[in-house]
């Protein structure tokens, strides 16, 4: 799909950039309304919005009416801060056909424009995501699925994009600032340590090995 991305906040930009682009997706990112608006209104061929409400120009609220008057069938997705339950009410009643809350796990916002992409026509339900392998783990993009002999292993959206994070860049050691812009956008740095530790408990060790001083690569021997 072709997305416009509106998300002032240069470091989380670059971050759901990548994500959306390693996930298959053309990315048009823009960091301010008007900017937004010009590209929305005077280049037709977006499949879907994902818009971030507080912008340093105005409020992501108008250009959300106003793209839903003029295209009701596009995708929007809005990621935002605020969190509060008459702030999702009010922005899915503004037109929004999802509402992600920050910090949030990468794979968890491609689910959800997949969904919403699926109700505008413009995905079928075959053939989306991959099932990823390594040694005894079988993990499915789609569904969010990871399993080893057939036995689910329950894990947390942010652990769970950690780990597709990698299986995606085989081979290679993955240095933590990337894995933190690819797999927990906007999430604080220090939470990585948590998660990985996390996740090696629930998985085991042979899996993830740290590389001291530089990132984290998975352990094919």
């Amino acid at each position: 799909m072709r997305i416009c991305l509106v998300e002032d906040d240069l470091e989380l930009g670059h971050s759901v950039q990548a994500l959306l682009q390693d996930g298959g997706h053309e990315v048009v990112w823009v960091r301010r309304l008007t900017e937004a608006r010009y590209w929305l209104e005077q280049q037709q061929g977006f499949d879907a919005l994902v818009l971030d409400l507080g912008l340093p120009d105005g409020n992501g609220l108008d250009l959300l009416r106003l793209m839903r008057q003029a295209r009701p069938q596009l995708p929007i997705v809005v990621i935002t801060a605020r969190s509060g339950i008459e702030d999702r009410l009010h922005g899915l009643d503004s037109g929004a056909d999802d509402y992600l809350v920050k910090p949030f796990a990468g794979p968890e916002l491609l689910a959800r424009l997949r969904a919403v992409a699926r109700r505008a026509g413009l995905l079928s339900s075959e053939g989306e995501g991959q099932e990823w392998r390594f040694k005894d783990l079988a993990l499915d993009e789609r569904r969010m699925v990871l399993s080893r002999h057939g036995q689910a292993i329950n894990l947390s959206p942010t652990e769970f994009s950690i780990l597709l994070t990698l299986l995606k860049l085989p081979d290679r050691v993955v240095t933590r600032r990337e894995l933190e812009a690819r797999a927990m956008p906007n999430a604080d740095s220090h939470a990585l340590d948590v998660h990985i530790f996390n996740l090696r408990k629930k998985i085991g060790e042979g899996y993830v090995r740290t590389v001291r001083g530089v990132g984290f690569v998975l352990e094919r021997a």
